[in-house]
């Protein structure tokens, strides 16, 4: 995998050897984009037309597919999830329903548009830089259909930071972030990557596509609030009426994680305090006074009990129904979602985490559309 994942590069690097023109590879590799993009473009349209032939949706969702996986800094299958959570969303072992009553099988509530050709784009010897760019031109493609929103099938997280790029570039500001998760993904450059799927909230930060949390206020100033919400015995939020990158299911952080986390004012709620801090989390009201409100959803979030397919296995972690309970009663205008790091080449025989990953894509479906 590892080989297949470095393919691109080693192909570059023979035709340098060859005294290749410059450009002519570059105009090689900008065909192969544009080619890459176009067909993007084109389904985008067609679904967009669809739906809105169809009339009464206001937002609908559309799965796009990124199946990258060289950044991740373990295992590279979640380059091979995409196809792997479609196959199951549709494999007819159970009805196209979601559980608050929308059908996938209607157009203006689910499209497709198909798949971002990460491999062969890197096997034009396309840079990451490059590759990111890609990336968030495509989800912006699909925005420019409306009432089209994309809900992006991962892929390593790394692929979170040019969705969310494109998404906050979009709508014309920042928007507030839900992000369920093992590992808070939030490093400078994790193994000097930049672009490391360890790294990605960390770039989604320094651009400013979150808004900002700036100042931790005192638990007796929250009572109100907390009485409101639920009774809870501690509560982090910032000086802001509502967090801006909300992160859940946290096991396994370091020093660098947690300080990461203090200078861009993250709330960071911990596996180890997630009794005490469940009201909370099943009362979440996000995106007042930004454009949206975008969930990644990392499943590695989850016990292995209930999600085995991952590369980076975490025991302790949140139960399926923990995840329902906080998507089913979050208040928010969900504008954009990833579902990442589902491994196939790690799941069970009988594809337990596809199903996961598949009725996680579900639920999102439910909430994003209307």
């Amino acid at each position: 995998m590892y080989n297949m994942g470095r393919k691109g590069i080693h192909y570059l690097q023979k035709l340098n050897a060859a005294n290749v023109p410059a450009a002519l590879i570059e105009n090689g590799q900008n065909r192969v984009i544009d080619a890459s993009l176009t067909l993007i473009r084109e389904r985008a349209k067609l679904k967009g037309e669809l739906v809105r032939a169809l009339g009464g949706a206001k937002a609908s969702s559309s799965l796009l597919g990124v199946p990258l996986g060289h950044n991740s800094s373990f295992l590279q299958g979640p380059a091979f999830a995409p196809p792997r959570i479609r196959e199951a969303i549709w494999c007819g072992s159970t009805n196209a329903t979601t559980e608050v009553g929308k059908e996938l099988n209607d157009p203006r509530v689910l499209t497709d548009v198909g798949d971002v050709p990460v491999q062969e784009i890197r096997d034009c010897g396309v840079d990451d830089d490059r590759l990111m760019n890609i990336i968030s031109e495509s989800v912006k493609i699909v925005m420019e259909e409306d009432p089209l929103r994309p809900l992006v099938l991962g892929g390593d997280h790394s692929i979170s930071f040019p969705v969310v790029r494109a998404v906050s570039e979009k709508l014309g500001g920042p928007v507030d972030i839900l992000h369920l998760d093992a590992h808070p993904d939030i490093y400078h450059a994790f193994e000097g990557n930049k672009y490391s799927h360890a790294s990605s909230f960390a770039r989604i930060m320094e651009g400013g596509y979150a808004r900002r949390l700036l100042q931790k206020i005192s638990l007796s100033y929250l009572y109100p609030m907390i009485l409101e919400l639920g009774e809870s015995s501690y509560l982090i939020l910032t000086i802001s009426d509502t967090p801006t990158c909300v992160k859940v299911g946290i096991r396994s952080i370091t020093s660098e994680g947690r300080e990461q986390g203090k200078r861009f004012g993250v709330e960071q709620y911990e596996m180890r305090t997630f009794s005490r801090d469940r009201q909370v989390l099943e009362n979440l009201k996000l995106g007042d006074g930004v454009k949206g409100v975008y969930i990644s959803l990392d499943v590695d979030c989850l016990d292995p009990a209930f999600a085995p397919g991952v590369s980076h296995i975490e025991p302790g972690g949140l139960s399926f129904r923990d995840v329902l309970n906080i998507l089913h009663n979050l208040q928010a205008d969900v504008v954009g979602a990833d579902v990442v790091e589902f491994n196939p080449q790690r799941d069970t025989v009988d594809g337990m985490t596809a199903m996961v990953a598949a009725k996680l894509v579900r639920e999102l479906t439910a909430m994003i559309s209307k």
